[in-house]
């Protein structure tokens, strides 16, 4: 099956109707049970022609290393780019989506032009004042937005490898946090790092069962 190469449809609209700076977000890390999860937004120039485009998907098609690969290129020809961290905690306090949207909004506020039009992946941000639209598979079909995914990735990748080293013994550098036969051994085994989501299953299912 051939993999699906996001385009600049999307931004193309846009910058007919005298848009300059349109921001691509996405977000990586709403399934883990363990870490934060980062969003991105990138500002790409108008008139990208580099070698490298053609390599970029949404970053869950894209393998680690061409990942790290394209990490560099993107941030080095981005217009602007920011990445926006929420930690575990923020998310049990308020529940993952608005936390994804916290994230996102972080994103945004570092971008330097500040952006005249959002392409978000799925999501909408009604509390930010800045004309926007929320694409369906936004990360497969927008170019910008798959570069954003790739950004948040790597990023959150490169976070849980540091997170890995202040909590051994989880190995958190390997699945990254998410629900892995390895990471549900170690649960049962060690318990909750502090930086695991006390709210999500199978771990609040277990405080539930520790307190009855």
């Amino acid at each position: 099956m051939k993999m699906l190469k996001p385009t600049f449809q999307e931004e193309k609209i846009q910058w007919q109707q005298g848009y300059r700076y349109i921001a691509g977000i996405d977000e990586a890390g709403r399934g883990p049970l363990a870490g934060p999860v980062v969003a991105a937004a990138v500002i790409l120039p108008q008139k990208l022609r580099t070698k490298w485009m053609g390599m970029v998907a949404d970053s869950k098609l894209v393998t680690e290393k061409r990942r790290e690969y394209l990490f560099g290129f993107i941030t080095g020809a981005a217009v602007s780019y920011g990445v926006g961290v929420i930690d575990s905690r923020t998310i049990d306090m308020v529940g993952i989506a608005k936390a994804t949207r916290l994230a996102m909004k972080s994103a945004v506020k570092q971008l330097e032009p500040a952006p005249d039009y959002l392409l978000i992946d799925f999501f909408r941000l009604p509390e930010v004042k800045i004309l926007q639209k929320g694409v369906l598979e936004g990360d497969t079909v927008c170019f910008s937005i798959a570069c954003a995914s790739i950004i948040a990735k790597v990023t959150r990748d490169r976070l849980m490898c540091e997170l890995d080293k202040e909590y051994p013994g989880y190995h958190l550098a390997d699945h990254k946090g998410y629900s892995t036969k390895k990471h549900l051994e170690c649960l049962q085994r060690l318990g909750p790092s502090p930086i695991h989501r006390m709210s999500f299953a199978p771990i609040s299912e277990q405080a539930v069962g520790s307190v009855a």
